[in-house]
């Protein structure tokens, strides 16, 4: 009797101190992704949307199950949830591992296992299953993100199942896991390392958007100076920041600068030359300075900062290489399409591009449910899935895709409130997983329906059809959900 009564305590407990605000707009999340599933698989004629041999249909199956994944999930203590972390971690990793042998491929991609007639994504499994791998890691006595053997264990415990994805042919699931490194800034990770990510984007992007625009009618490449003066800038305004040293910093600006300003003159004027060469050499002639500063003064930053004025210099000669030989054709196809060096209407810029019609068809208010013409007669390939936004946008206009992007917003902000309440280190760790993930596919996935970001095919939370991306998702909000619950419940 004692048992059943402390049971109920309990679960009053949790029921009390659930975020039901978080579980109000999953649902309401639940409910336009269902309907906009609805609206981008329905052809006309149908009669029977909730018909299980429809994808709406099937999507209310997914749907149901994830409500009652999502309800045992709460019933769970915990606790379980820490004690358990490193186990679920490696069964993900065990089936990330078995999945690259799978001898089914979809797509290309051999990144499903099939199972009769289902078919499970691990990959999205994997990921609430390395946040708790993080969160128990990050969570232990002693740990110190600044100490390089703790940061080395942590980054590897990102890169693992990022390999194992890599290796089915799913770069796009993979990438997700970058969004790690905002949870890792979060809990203390020096900026610098976070700068250098977006440093290396810039470099890639500006190298290869202009390498082929020459400047001045010299053999210098646009994309290569640009990238060369920003190494050096970036590299100079670290001394000022990271070393205090704003004298030594704008001395090294003014002869950078100077010297490379006065070469352009020359190349421009009197003998045509290769700039390529003069900056090259002016960033490694600042970068051994540095390192001669780091000898002398005994200042340790000096050194990274040469390490980063090398090293970008290293990954910008090495864009191209990547380019032909690492990357498919495909995926240079649509960087470059997306970088406005092909057009390729009909080929890998064929799926944003109808996507954009589809949204710009749809004006302020829409064409209204199961209305949309662009996705009516399957325009845009993968409507129901990667691009299921542009049915929001044709069907629900502006103001319905503004809304879905405010109820996103939404639960990102309420995502940042509930991991900064977290009263234990692994709640806060896994919270802000969790956030990363949302934020890293909502921006990413809407924007490569709208032509801003490359289509890497990953699935809008909530929205996209299937039962491995909703389940997952389910997963990550509702451990969280969860541990929140339990941080100041009665314990009995």
């Amino acid at each position: 009797m004692a048992r059943t009564v402390g049971s109920s305590n309990k679960e009053r407990g949790v029921l009390r101190s659930l975020d039901w605000w978080t579980i109000f707009i999953y649902v309401a999340l639940l409910v336009f992704g269902w309907l906009s599933v609805c609206g981008a698989s329905y052809t006309y004629g149908d009669t029977d949307l909730f018909s299980l041999s429809t994808r709406s249909g099937m999507q209310i199956v997914w749907i149901g199950t994830s409500l009652m994944l999502a309800l045992t999930l709460l019933l769970l203590d915990d606790s379980y949830y820490d004690t358990f972390a490193y186990v679920i971690f490696a069964i993900l990793l065990l089936l990330l591992f078995a999945t690259i042998f799978n001898p089914h491929s979809i797509k290309g991609s051999r990144s499903w296992l099939v199972l009769g007639p289902l078919r499970l994504q691990p990959a999205e499994f994997a990921k609430f299953a390395t946040a708790l791998a993080l969160a128990k890691f990050m969570s232990k006595y002693n740990y110190n993100i600044k100490n390089w053997k703790h940061f080395v264990q942590t980054i590897a415990i990102i890169l693992t199942p990022m390999l194992f994805i890599v290796m089915q042919r799913e770069t796009g699931s993979a990438l997700v896991y970058l969004s790690f490194f905002l949870m890792l800034y979060r809990e203390g990770m020096t900026g610098s390392i976070l700068f250098t990510g977006v440093a290396m984007v810039i470099y890639f992007v500006v190298g290869l958007r202009f390498d082929e625009v020459m400047l001045f009618e010299t053999p210098t490449s646009v994309g290569s100076f640009i990238v060369l003066l920003l190494i050096q800038i970036f590299s100079i305004s670290m001394v000022w920041i990271f070393c205090h040293q704003e004298e030594k910093a704008l001395n090294l600006l003014g002869y950078s600068m100077g010297l490379t300003f006065l070469c352009l003159l020359l190349s421009v004027y009197v003998i045509p030359f290769n700039m390529f060469w003069i900056q090259t050499g002016i960033t490694v002639v600042l970068a051994v300075y540095l390192l001669w500063e780091a000898f002398n003064s005994r200042i340790q930053n000096y050194t990274w900062i040469a390490l980063f004025a090398l090293g970008s210099v290293l990954f910008y000669n090495m864009t191209d290489y990547a380019m032909d030989n690492i990357l498919e054709a495909h995926q240079r196809t649509r960087i470059n399409v997306l970088l406005g060096l092909e057009e390729d209407l009909r080929g890998a810029g064929y799926n944003v591009h109808q996507s954009e019609i589809a949204i710009g068809s749809g004006g302020l208010e829409g064409k209204g449910f199961l209305n949309g013409t662009q996705t009516k007669l399957k325009y845009v390939p993968e409507q129901d899935t990667d691009f299921i936004f542009c049915t929001v946008g044709e069907e629900e206009g502006f103001l319905g895709a503004a809304s879905v992007l405010l109820l996103f917003l939404a639960l990102i902000l309420r995502l940042i409130h509930l991991a900064e309440r977290q009263i234990g280190t692994f709640g806060r760790v896994y919270g802000y997983c969790v956030l990363s993930i949302f934020l890293f596919h909502v921006f990413i996935n809407v924007g490569m329906v709208l032509g801003l970001t490359p289509v890497i095919g990953i699935p809008l939370p909530f929205f996209s059809y299937g039962g491995s991306s909703l389940w997952g998702f389910t997963f990550l909000l509702f451990i969280f959900l969860r541990i929140d619950a339990g941080r100041n419940m009665n314990r009995f």
